[in-house]
């Protein structure tokens, strides 16, 4: 591992030592076979002024939520450092007491909740402390004979801890395991399935203990050939990605869950070639890496080798049995849902509320398997057991996280696609999901699709709705990407030139026919399929008033987009049996949308003998309708409030008389 420290770089702290460990912090957690996504902490000792003038000593340690590899200044929490060291001279503290106590004892109690492994570092007579669950050090400790393999590893240069309850039952062990010793003869604590703690007066050399101990582990690896067999495991073979099959187990997933879930199926990386060895995924159902990842992964991983239903259900039953064999009885289920899959022969599958849930446990997943491969090498994965992975995934404190969690948007875990998405009505359907919580596979042919949205829950792609293999492949890549589709909104079309009938060119009336009506049909057609496995599934038709209430010169644009209101109806026929709703739109006169030029609308306003303002409100209201009105209309038709209705013709356009 790289010792990445800069002293140009550090220079720039000015010898403060907060901004000093905010810059080593980052270097450790910018480092992902150290720390994953939140995990570790650090912390630094120093002094401040409280309200009265008084000096106070005080322990600064990385704050609750805060990720190591962006901490600010303000990530950190500053608690009395006699409090803390005191905590560790109970004989007994629970973790209410100890988390009420911490936060009774911080400087500013708007500051993030301390580390649970605050009293650890406050005992740890050294200014600078950093905590890291390094990935070559826990899968020695992952073997069998583990504690003999870090002995040889590291001799008497380090104190071997052996694994307990992180928080306070860990600080009192090591509390009473160093009464008697020389810190100065150790640079670093191993806890045993957990993780390493190196510690200086100084932000440099503390940092450089924790590379230097974790790449004595990975030396250790690499003399030991463990990664051998990954070589030839990594040789590229042909996967094969049965779409509708994941479709299929996301939505059992959602439904043990009993809340809707992403499923991102990886089929291209390394971690995913390697799941297809039965060793491999038989030594993962043994349980993590770290007992820390058990809150995000569940403590197995589903495997899939047979029915969706079928598997989903025997993984739920196992679940179950492991609740029972461990709770005390007061307990509450979680639900028995898994958060990762291997699939033989596919890949590997996370399963999240958000893509940043799938991103966070595929790389944790990553690396699981990773330190699987490389413990089987070295004798076998041998992680904690399955009571204590329970401890840590039912421990009060991390319940309270769950607890405090606010209420999640109500489309959150869903996912939708949307045609014409570049621009007006498409567009801002595009914004209202994602501000709904949905992932969005936004099409449009436009070339700069993809980087329209600056958002990570839109997938911009670039997509000729009339070009079937297009639109096979945009849907396929939603679908990979989230494990299924619950939500399209058909939008896509334009308003050919005016003319009328006698006039109508071949070329118009079949360009429009082909956007404005077929394309529908194919869509539908493809994404059929997949809605049947979607999550209360929905579809919204954008059609037009001109289908209940026609204009003159405009056959070309109101005769598809009737056939497109006729083919909405029937698809709610067909497809109220499998629980999908089908839904359409007539909007009227949005004028921020690419099928209104300014001298179109000039055009039309002129044809009915009316100025440009007065054509922009001519309704019933008066009022003029944007693309948003039509969005927020598309977006309830998806939603729970219109999740008893079928079938129905909703105009968004500010009443007009003809229409009603």
């Amino acid at each position: 591992m790289l010792n990445r420290w800069d002293d140009i770089e550090a220079a720039h702290c000015n010898n403060d030592k907060l901004s000093v460990r905010v810059y080593s912090s980052r270097l450790l957690g910018r480092e992902p076979d150290l720390v994953l996504f939140g995990g570790g902490n650090t912390s630094v000792k120093t002094s401040c002024t409280d309200i009265f003038g008084d000096g106070v000593d005080v322990i600064q340690v990385k704050g609750s939520g805060w990720d190591l590899a962006t901490i600010e200044p303000n990530g950190f929490a500053a608690v009395r450092l006699d409090v803390a060291v005191r905590l560790a001279e109970r004989p007994v503290l629970s973790d209410h007491d100890m988390v009420r106590t911490l936060r009774a004892a911080m400087i500013d109690p708007e500051a993030p909740a301390p580390s649970v492994e605050t009293i650890l570092h406050a005992i740890i007579p050294f200014d600078f402390v950093d905590h890291t669950h390094a990935d070559a050090v826990v899968t020695i400790a992952n073997t069998p004979l583990g504690k003999e393999k870090i002995r040889d590893i590291y001799g008497d240069r380090v104190l071997i801890v052996p694994y307990v309850m992180p928080g306070f039952v860990l600080a009192q062990t090591v509390f009473a395991m160093t009464r008697e010793i020389d810190w100065k003869a150790i640079d670093a604590i191993i806890l045993m399935n957990h993780g390493v703690f190196t510690f200086s007066d100084d932000a440099r050399t503390a940092y450089s203990r924790m590379i230097e101990t974790v790449t004595a582990a990975e030396n250790y690896l690499a003399q030991n050939n463990v990664d051998a067999h990954r070589a030839a495991a990594a040789v590229a073979h042909p996967l094969h990605a049965p779409l509708t099959e994941l479709a299929a187990l996301r939505k059992h997933v959602s439904d043990l869950a009993a809340q809707p879930m992403l499923a991102c199926l990886d089929t291209t990386s390394d971690a995913a070639l390697r799941v297809r060895s039965r060793t491999t995924y038989d030594a993962m159902l043994r349980g993590p890496l770290t007992p820390d990842h058990v809150i995000r992964t569940k403590r197995t991983p589903l495997v899939v080798d047979g029915p969706a239903e079928a598997c989903v259900g025997a993984y739920a039953e196992s679940y179950r049995r492991y609740f029972a064999a461990y709770t005390d009885g007061q307990l509450r289920q979680l639900d028995s849902a898994p958060r990762w899959a291997i699939w033989p022969g596919t890949g590997k599958i996370a399963f999240g509320r958000s893509r940043k849930d799938v991103d966070i446990i595929h790389s944790i997943a990553n690396h699981t398997i990773r330190a699987v491969d490389r413990a089987e090498t070295l004798g076998g994965w041998q992680p904690l057991p399955a009571c204590d992975i329970f401890e840590v995934e039912y421990w009060e404190l991390e319940q309270a996280k769950l607890q405090r969690a606010g209420k999640p948007p109500p489309l959150r875990g869903r996912t939708a696609l949307v045609t014409g998405a570049a621009s007006g009505i498409g567009r801002a359907c595009v914004e209202r999901l994602t501000a709904l919580g949905a992932v969005v596979a936004a099409l449009d042919i436009r070339n700069d699709t993809a980087t329209v949205f600056d958002n990570g829950d839109v997938l911009g792609i670039v997509c000729n709705v009339t070009t079937p293999a297009d639109v096979e492949k945009a849907v396929a890549t939603l679908v990979r990407t989230c494990g299924g589709l619950d939500i399209v909104i058909s939008n896509a079309g334009s308003f050919p030139p005016a003319a009328d009938i006698e006039c109508i060119d071949a070329e118009t009336w079949a360009t429009s026919v082909e956007l404005n009506l077929s394309s529908h049909l194919r869509l539908l057609q493809i994404c059929i399929r997949y809605l049947k496995h979607g999550i209360d599934p929905a579809v919204v038709i954008v059609a037009s008033k001109n289908v209940p209430a026609p204009g003159p010169g405009a056959a070309a644009y109101s005769i598809p987009k009737a056939g497109l209101s006729q083919l909405a109806r029937v698809a709610a026929l067909e497809l109220a049996p499998h629980g999908i709703r089908v839904n359409t739109i007539h909007p009227n006169a949005v004028f921020d949308t690419a099928l209104w030029t300014d001298d179109l609308i000039a055009q039309r306003a002129a044809r009915y003998g009316m100025s440009v303002e007065a054509y922009r409100s001519n309704n019933l209201l008066g009022t003029e309708v944007h693309s948003l009105h039509v969005a927020d209309m598309a977006c309830a038709m998806a939603g729970p409030a219109f999740a008893r209705t079928t079938g129905a013709q909703v105009p968004v356009d500010g009443g007009n008389d003809r229409v009603i």
